[in-house]
């Protein structure tokens, strides 16, 4: 079936007389002598959202408490001694590994995602190679691939987080991923209302290994989350297919722009990060003057957000002026009116 088939059908009841959607079970614990309990045996709404995003992924899927609880039960599960990491990637991500670092339980090897030749050089000796692809900010994309057969070659393991691409855009378990994650948090839910984290494995063993993480690390998604999750992604292809029509377009205005000096957009997904000529002070003003585009850190919901990265210590690496805005599903015009009235002329 097509992905926007799947994300509609997937993970719902199948019963005679169940309801369409898996209700919201608040419990912690479950009558019987089979000593259920829900961070062991989880919830319904789990189930279906893991069911449904393991389906859309080619694998079977996790569910966590947070985008970075996912990231660091994929860390816990393969437990490198190696790692190959992005530099530019995102800043959670690179502080988690960092901390790993400074405990001496992991080395990391640094390269430029975008680079493949680089990366496939550091590969050797690696147990596991992480790609970000977009990459968060600066929207780098990698040819995962080809980083993937070149760590195939030598056993190591690939982790993607495929948070800006989206299950619609990309594919990363059938180009040769061991593991794909998301902050579902973000366009897999796509309201900006709930936090949850997902991983997905097409190994049986990968899979139990996460399985697995989740239960000792006790990093489980609420019931209200995962039936929050659950309901944003049966829209996702069509919030998706929206939201990268209006990137585009902005993306075409963005660059004949005065003020911009650069406009970065990979050619899908809704993330575009631009160059506001002028730098911090001038980028900051931008983000101070929209009125319909929210400034706000986070992103993927239906809403468009915008702000600028390197105020935050972790992205020191980019442009001053650089403002990473996650497009969302308004009429493209209005969005457009906003962000030309909040730019400086030029």
């Amino acid at each position: 079936m097509h992905q926007a088939t799947i994300a509609v059908s997937a993970g719902r009841p199948t019963g005679i007389g169940e309801p369409l959607n898996h209700p919201i079970v608040l419990a912690s614990n479950y009558r019987g002598e089979a000593g259920e309990y829900t961070r062991t045996h989880g919830t319904p709404g789990w189930i279906g959202l893991e069911e449904a995003v393991g389906a859309l992924e080619g694998g079977r899927a996790v569910a966590f408490s947070s985008g970075m609880a996912a990231a660091s039960a994929a860390i816990f599960a393969l437990a490198p001694k190696v790692l190959v990491l992005p530099s530019a990637s995102y800043l959670g991500v690179r502080a988690l590994v960092a901390d790993l670092e400074q405990q001496g339980r992991v080395q990391v090897r640094q390269v430029d995602v975008a680079d493949t030749a680089a990366v496939i050089a550091a590969i050797p000796g690696a147990d596991v190679v992480w790609v970000e692809t977009p990459t968060n900010p600066t929207l780098d994309v990698a040819d995962v691939p080809a980083i993937c057969a070149a760590a195939a070659a030598v056993g190591a393991k690939v982790v993607v987080d495929s948070t800006f691409a989206t299950p619609i855009c990309a594919q990363p378990l059938a180009d040769g991923a061991t593991i794909v994650i998301h902050s579902g948090t973000k366009f897999i839910g796509g309201h900006s209302d709930l936090l949850i984290g997902l991983a997905i494995a097409a190994d049986d063993a990968v899979y139990e290994r996460l399985h697995q993480t989740r239960l000792v690390n006790g990093s489980t998604p609420g019931s209200l989350e995962a039936f929050l999750a659950l309901r944003g992604l049966r829209t996702l292809p069509l919030r998706m297919e929206r939201a990268q029509a209006n990137a585009q377009v902005l993306v075409e205005r963005l660059r004949q722009h005065p003020a911009i000096a650069e406009a970065r957009y990979p050619g899908f997904g809704a993330m575009v990060s631009f160059v506001v000529r002028g730098g911090a002070d001038a980028a900051d003003a931008a983000c101070r003057a929209v009125r319909l585009i929210v400034p706000a850190t986070s992103l993927g919901g239906v809403e468009t957000s915008m702000e600028r990265r390197q105020k935050y210590a972790g992205d020191a690496h980019v442009p001053p002026g650089l403002v990473r805005m996650s497009v969302g599903i308004e009429h493209v015009d209005d969005l457009w009116a906003d962000l030309a009235q909040a730019l400086p002329a030029g």
